[in-house]
């Protein structure tokens, strides 16, 4: 068994040190209160046993705790007393050298929180240790300085999450839609660089990736790009490439008829469409942003946002091409076709490819096919969307959704001054994201004791604290001046500002969002109720705590003119926080914190046994509910070889729910060559990954990939995430 360290590394369990730990209180105390050897023993024993039931490594805050109530448990009052002051004591002295720990064990690469934090960022390289020991700093300067101790207290006991507080000291925010229509329509700079409009597809996306990396390195989140803004380009070529085919005939005294002209311009216009989706794949997968990791990047595939027919067209012939090449995959090291991470793709499933006399069925036929092999693309549902949201419009990334636009109706008109403004049109790209706050739903509910009158009195209290702490985010970009990042204030990925012009006017009237995310409504609702939200008799109490959270956000903005919007938390290393933080302030509750993770938003359980339409049509109302972002999945075998399935799943969606997913495995050990899944095993009371057939455990020497939180990770997770990938049951 292991245990991990306060600066995050990982050392082989010692229960001799809780043996002479007590035994130093128990010297400290008077002689006629002081234990037995055999108390001592047995504290000890009980200790090691509740470390061992955990399912994964203890932190040692957990031992310690468990520790002081044992003895306690054993009447021995005086000899916890001397124990508490000898943590109260040691804590004081950590408290001075906590941040220098913490990044030199980043450095030595034996903090196993940071190698696990982010499941796409390597915490060996470089780059990744730079942004993470950067992060380090900005995390002390917000905790001491930036943020009310109130909020830090908060985040700190899990009762809250202030997210990216690792980026809060410097003036950034999360998610944008980028608007790369206007960047290559109009030009843009890039590195003090002036970048025109292409005068080919191949350059628009070569450019398009230029613009990826710049904005990812100049915020924290996710962004999207549409393939829409790229399809007037394959014109742009095709007229180019007939003009060549023609100067060339003419150069060795050919004369071309137009139809064979044409035929021969169509031809090398497919190849360059190759070229550049290649491209847009490789550079995103092989680019290094700032913070260490590829760039966090969706891609939506929308046939019907093209202006014509002819464009709609082009639109296709792009759409077929990544999703042929995101099929093939991407070669790891030795050559291997593997599931790359990036980019995500968004296809909207529309009336005229998903039925399958539609003209564009042969794309969703691909897209099933894609989906069956390398997990993406996920699915937008045009039907559901303009029913609930009025508007079809990707979301900022993995899941963060613009509240639908309010602005231009009322008359605020080109506050971004983008040059491709129409007056009166819906605008959603450009604009962004603020920031999150999550709320610990399970903690409210444990915290009530299961008094229902009590649960909303914490709720509010809980919320306020949220709202003081999502307005500390708004406020931290009060004042911002476009020159903090130019591609984004500057140069059109979001705005085209003056130098030297605050951002303001762009965090108010429904320009940008800011969310109130929310996690664990699962076990709050079991706690309260003692059944799973799918009872019918637990579903109302469910869908009351998500509706008094959108009153909430609905108050807010009343008050503010900013849009606070509810947002289904896409939890990674927080759900280990949080379940860790429940067991120490409420002890182990069956079905409730006996876990090493809480569940997603809304989510199922992911133990429940449900099939893949119960589940989306139930979590529908829950996503309906969840204007700020939200995701659902179906987790499934292997559909290589049944993409009628998953074709089935994709109707469903249609019909039924915004935005879902299909969740499999696709694996391979460098080793031995195996490419069917990478299981999960117990050694030591830890989580690992093996390969079943030569029993390979080196993550190094594994191509790992699954999906946690909207987006694919491929560099392995936390104990909480890992337990809980490995009890998800299949809906299909």
């Amino acid at each position: 068994m292991k245990i991990i360290k306060r600066n995050g590394s990982e050392e082989v369990f010692d229960r001799s040190k809780i043996t002479a730990a007590i035994s130093k209180a128990n010297e400290q105390s008077e002689p006629d209160v002081r234990m037995t050897k055999l108390q001592i023993d047995r504290i000890t024993e009980s200790v090691v046993i509740a470390c061992e039931e955990l399912g994964r490594s203890p932190g040692v805050e957990e031992v310690q705790d468990m520790v002081e109530h044992q003895i306690m448990a054993h009447g021995a009052f005086e000899v916890a007393k001397a124990y508490i002051t000898y943590r109260y004591t040691r804590q004081l002295v950590r408290q001075s050298n906590t941040t220098d720990d913490k990044i030199l064990s980043l450095i030595e690469c034996s903090n196993e929180e940071a190698k696990q934090e982010n499941s796409n960022k390597n915490p060996i390289v470089n780059s990744t240790q730079r942004d993470y020991m950067a992060g380090e700093v900005s995390r002390d300067i917000t905790n001491r300085i930036l943020l009310p101790k109130d909020i830090v207290d908060a985040h700190n006991e899990g009762i809250i999450h202030f997210h990216d507080s690792d980026y809060y000291a410097q003036h950034m925010h999360n998610c944008d839609l980028v608007n790369l229509d206007d960047m290559l329509q109009n030009g843009t700079v890039i590195t003090g660089t002036l970048i025109e409009r292409p005068h080919s597809f191949s350059t628009a996306c070569n450019i398009a990736t230029q613009i990826i990396a710049q904005v990812a390195s100049n915020q924290y989140g996710g962004q999207s790009i549409s393939l829409t803004h790229l399809a007037p380009f394959v014109q742009v070529s095709r007229e180019k490439l007939y003009r060549d085919v023609l100067d060339e005939a003419d150069s060795v005294g050919i004369t071309l008829d137009e139809a064979t002209a044409r035929k021969m311009a169509e031809n090398r216009l497919l190849e360059e469409i190759r070229r550049g989706v290649q491209t847009i794949q490789y550079q995103v997968v092989t680019l290094l942003t700032t913070n260490g990791q590829a760039p966090f990047v969706t891609v939506y595939m929308y046939l019907n946002e093209a202006e014509n027919e002819q464009e709609k067209k082009d639109l296709a012939l792009i759409i077929r091409e990544v999703l042929v090449q995101r099929i093939e995959g991407v070669k790891n090291e030795q050559g291997v076709w593997v599931t790359p991470a990036f980019p995500k793709l968004i296809y909207v499933l529309e009336e005229d490819n998903i039925n399958k006399d539609g003209e564009y069925f042969y794309l969703t036929e691909l897209a099933a096919k894609c989906t069956a092999k390398r997990m993406v693309p996920d699915y937008i549902s045009e039907k559901k969307m303009l029913e609930l949201k009025g508007d079809v419009y990707p979301c900022m990334g993995c899941r963060s959704f613009l509240t639908p636009d309010r602005f231009t109706d009322a008359g605020v008109g080109n506050i971004a001054n983008a040059k491709n403004y129409v007056p009166g049109k819906h605008k959603y790209y450009g604009r962004f994201n603020q920031g999150v706050v999550t709320i610990n739903l399970p903690d409210v509910a444990l915290s009530s004791g299961g008094n229902e009158d009590k649960f909303w009195k914490i709720f509010d209290e809980r919320l306020d604290l949220c709202y003081r702490a999502l307005m500390c985010r708004h406020k931290r970009l009060l004042g911002t001046l476009s020159d903090v990042a130019p591609i984004l204030w500057q140069y059109g990925a979001i705005a085209r500002l003056k130098k030297g012009e605050p951002i303001d006017k762009l965090l108010f009237n429904g320009y940008s969002t800011i969310s109130l995310g929310f996690a664990g409504l699962y076990e709050c609702v079991k706690y309260m109720t003692g059944k799973s939200h799918t009872d019918p008799d637990a579903k109302p109490f469910a869908l009351r705590v998500m509706q008094h959270m959108n009153d909430a956000c609905k108050k807010w903005k009343a008050e503010t003119n900013i849009d606070f919007s509810l947002y289904g938390t896409p939890l990674e290393s927080t759900t280990y926080k949080f379940a860790k933080c429940l067991q120490r302030r409420f002890g182990i509750i069956e079905g409730v914190t006996d876990k090493g993770y809480i569940t997603n938003s809304y989510h199922v359980h992911v133990t429940e046994k449900i099939d893949a339409f119960t589940k989306l049509r139930f979590e529908s109302e829950f996503q309906a509910l969840s204007p700020g972002g939200a995701i659902s999945y179906v987790e499934v075998p292997d559909m290589q070889n049944n993409t009628e399935a998953v074709l089935q799943v994709m109707r469903f969606i249609y019909d039924n729910i915004i935005y879902a997913e299909l969740n499999t495995k696709s694996d391979y050990c460098q080793k031995c060559g195996w490419d069917g899944e990478i299981s999960i095993v117990e050694e030591d009371g830890k989580l690992i990954w093996k390969c079943p057939k030569c029993g390979n455990t080196d993550q190094n020497t594994m191509n790992v990939a699954r999906r946690t939180c909207g987006y694919i990770g491929t560099q392995y997770w936390n104990q909480g995430r890992t337990q809980e990938i490995r009890e998800r049951v299949l809906h299909l």
